[in-house]
């Protein structure tokens, strides 16, 4: 109960401080927005760059855990991944205070549960990530981007938006290791401490998730026979 209370709060929290509390949007935003998406990167700083492609990177992260997590959910945590995509963590905070601890794998896996537990995706995302933050750190005018985070709305809360998404996985961490029977508390801080390649490590070497090879329904009928 304290944790969900706790994560509502810090919902509530970055919303009133997004939309209230941050500093000003400034003109442009919207055509700063077009031109990142568009790939049109020319005249804009790399370090904006850089941080605007890991928000991208971020819910895939999140969708190697969400989705399998969500099998025995009753909230849709297809929605609130897909959303992430969009609004990152504005998405992913009320996933986290609705559904209920879930330290089983239910079924049988479907091609697209198969490609979320594969470590190669894990492998693949590292890679992309690595590149994107080298870029962003090795031609980035950090000065700059420390300007435009005191001054503009945008990259202020995308800032903050990444630093909650890094705080925030260890929520589902412990379960999706006891999905897969791991119980290891030195690797949950380690992965949990380090920001964005933690997870990204864990995504590489984690044990893949248990099938059932039946239903409990059709494993009543075997025995019964």
């Amino acid at each position: 109960m304290l944790r969900k209370i706790a994560l509502v709060s810090l919902w509530v929290g970055f919303f009133v401080y997004a939309f209230f509390l941050a500093p000003p949007e400034q003109p442009g935003t919207f055509e700063l927005i077009k031109k990142l998406s568009l790939v049109q990167w020319e005249g804009i700083n790399p370090v904006i760059i850089s941080l605007f492609n890991i928000m991208g990177v971020w819910p895939l992260i999140y969708s190697t855990l969400v989705f399998a997590d969500g099998r025995c959910q009753k909230i849709p945590a297809w929605l609130f991944a897909t959303a992430s995509f969009g609004v990152g963590a504005f998405a992913l905070l009320p996933y986290l205070f609705l559904r209920k601890p879930n330290t089983e794998f239910v079924g049988q896996k479907n091609v697209f549960i198969k490609l979320l537990d594969s470590r190669v995706t894990g492998i693949i995302l590292t890679v992309i990530a690595s590149i994107i933050v080298s870029y962003g750190v090795q031609a980035g005018n950090w000065q700059d981007f420390i300007q435009q985070w005191q001054t503009n709305r945008f990259i202020h809360v995308m800032s903050l938006d990444f630093c909650l998404l890094s705080v925030l996985f260890p929520v589902l961490l412990g379960d999706d290791m006891a999905r897969r029977g791991w119980k290891n508390n030195q690797i949950f801080w380690l992965i949990s401490l380090l920001p964005l390649f933690g997870p990204l490590i864990y995504l590489c070497v984690r044990p893949a998730l248990p099938e059932a090879e039946t239903t409990g329904i059709s494993k009543q009928q075997v025995t019964a026979n």
